[in-house]
This record gives C-alpha cells, sequence and structure tokens, in this order.
C-alpha cells in the first residue's frame, strides 16, 4: 500500500468520480484506476462501487476512507513542519506605536541585509502582545511598556517622550505662552488611550507625576488608534497625550500643538520581549540584536 495510491482513492471519494481526481491529482484516469485496484488486489476487498452515475463505498472502502484520511494529514502535517522548521520566520508581535512608527524606521533595511529572513507579524496592545509571547504565538513582540513577568526577557531598545497634543487655536496658541500651562490645560476635554496601551499605562504615570488626578479628566472618548487621536485633536474635539513619535509629523506640519511635560516626567522607553531561557533560533537572535544595534545611540 503506497501513500499515492491512497491520495487516489481519497480523490475519488470527494470528487466522486474517477476523472475528477485525475484532473485534480494532475495524473490520467488509468493511473488513478490503477491504484484503486492495487489497493484493493492488495486488500482483496472491493471498495468502490462504480455506477453509471456516481461512485458508492462498500463497508470496508468506508473504513479505508477514515484511515486514509488520517494517514495523509500525519504526512501533510509532517511535512509542513519540516518545511517551516527549515525557513527563517519570525513570528512577530508589535504594539501600536512600534508598528506604525518604529518598524517602518528599520525592518526594510534589515530585509535587505537579510533576505532570507521572513515575518508574520500581528499587531496589538502591549498587553495583547506580552499574552502572546507567553502563549508561544509569538517569538518576539516590541512593547510600550515595561514587563516584569517572571518568564520574559523585557529590553529597552528605543526612548521616546510623551507630550500634550492640542488643535492650533487662538485659545491653546495663549496656553503656550504660560510658564506653567497643564493645570489649566487638563480642564480641557481629553482623548485617552485604550485600557491595555503602553502609552495608556506610560500617561497614567505621568499625570500622577504632574500631580493631576485622573478623576478631574474631562474624557470624551477612548481611541486605540494613534492616526484617529491625531485626527481628532486637529478637528476640535479635544486634547489628549501621545507619543511624540506618533504626533512629530503633524506638529511639524503646525496641524497639531504640542505641550511638553516636565524633563523629569516625560520619558517613556519601548521594549522587546522574548521568552526567558528559551533557546532562540539563531535568525531570531540576529533579528533581535540588529534592532538593539540600529538604537544603541
Amino acid at each position: 500500500m503506497e501513500l499515492k495510491q491512497l491520495e487516489s482513492f481519497v480523490a475519488v471519494v470527494v470528487y466522486k468520480s474517477f476523472t475528477e481526481a485525475a484532473k485534480q491529482l494532475y495524473i490520467s484516469q488509468p493511473t488513478i484506476s490503477t491504484h484503486i485496484q492495487a489497493l484493493e488486489k492488495e486488500l482483496e476487498s472491493k471498495l468502490i462501487i462504480r455506477t453509471t452515475k456516481s461512485i458508492e463505498l462498500t463497508r470496508r472502502g468506508a473504513e479505508l476512507y477514515d484511515c486514509a484520511v488520517k494517514m495523509l494529514d500525519l504526512r501533510d502535517g509532517l511535512l509542513e513542519k519540516w518545511k517551516s522548521s527549515d525557513e527563517k520566520i519570525v513570528r512577530l508581535g508589535v504594539s501600536t506605536i512600534p508598528s506604525a512608527y518604529i518598524l517602518p524606521e528599520f525592518l526594510p533595511k534589515f530585509c535587505k541585509e537579510y533576505p532570507e529572513i521572513f515575518f508574520h507579524s500581528t499587531q496589538s496592545d502591549s498587553k495583547g502582545i506580552i499574552e502572546g509571547v507567553l502563549d508561544d504565538r509569538m517569538d518576539v513582540g516590541l512593547i510600550g511598556m515595561a514587563c516584569d513577568n517572571e518568564y520574559l526577557d523585557c529590553v529597552p531598545f528605543y526612548e521616546d517622550e510623551l507630550v500634550v497634543i492640542a488643535p492650533v487655536t487662538e485659545h491653546f496658541l495663549e496656553l503656550r505662552k504660560k510658564e506653567h500651562p497643564m493645570s489649566e490645560l487638563f480642564k480641557e476635554p481629553i482623548i485617552l488611550r485604550e485600557k491595555g496601551s503602553g502609552t495608556k499605562k506610560a500617561a497614567d504615570l505621568f499625570l500622577e507625576k504632574e500631580g493631576i488626578s485622573k478623576e478631574n479628566l474631562q474624557v470624551v472618548a477612548y481611541m486605540n488608534d494613534p492616526e484617529a487621536i491625531k485626527n481628532s485633536v486637529a478637528a476640535g474635539l479635544g486634547i489628549s497625550i501621545v507619543s511624540k513619535k506618533a504626533a512629530e509629523n503633524m506638529i511639524t506640519e503646525k496641524r497639531l500643538l504640542s505641550f511638553e511635560f516636565s524633563q523629569y516626567t516625560n520619558g517613556r522607553k519601548f521594549y522587546i520581549i522574548y521568552k526567558k531561557d528559551y533557546v532562540l533560533k539563531p535568525f531570531i537572535s540576529t533579528f533581535i540584536n540588529y534592532i538593539l544595534n540600529y538604537y544603541k545611540n
């Protein structure tokens, strides 16, 4: 009994036609017939009853079909496993800010230098990426908040700062002239990032350090898309706290105003995470080291 004979048998059952089975397997119809006859001879059993309109399985034919499907699935699974082990694919999880504003900086250069390495990339918030690495759905994560999980290494690779963004209006232009505008600024309607976001966690910490109570904020919306937040602020919905990296294009184009926190509270870091005490494949280590060296200075 050979796998190619089982493939022909399963195809005949699935497509209910010798002609269609031959077409799908890219072999001739006589070859299909030869494979079925060889199986029936070896097993000493009639497997298929052909009629003028269709085919029917005998009892033993049905039993063989169930076993054949399992055998072919096992073969396909093994081949896929071997194929995957030979391919250099990084399962990368990226939180919102790194995905939109950091990854595009270095990934094209990395892929040009290492064309044999490929990526399956997933975007989520920082919490979702942490869970993905812990569950072995991702090899490496790029996130916007520190992670003290005992099973993960969490290495800082990029430093950014948070800023308050506001629409370009006479009111906010006057506020920028004040030496300490924050207390007055946070009386304005505000848009915040969603729970689980690294930016949200960092913003909560910085508000606390600035002595601004979250309970007193006039929250008008929670959003998970930095572009939607920036456009909403520019349209006058409210102010927001965002990564400077995410807002610098619209600040430079003078479509948004920015207010900086004090120098002691505005820094925030982005981190690479991966399983601790886990032997990384060499090409994954290459990717991690490339990022660390790229943003070393």
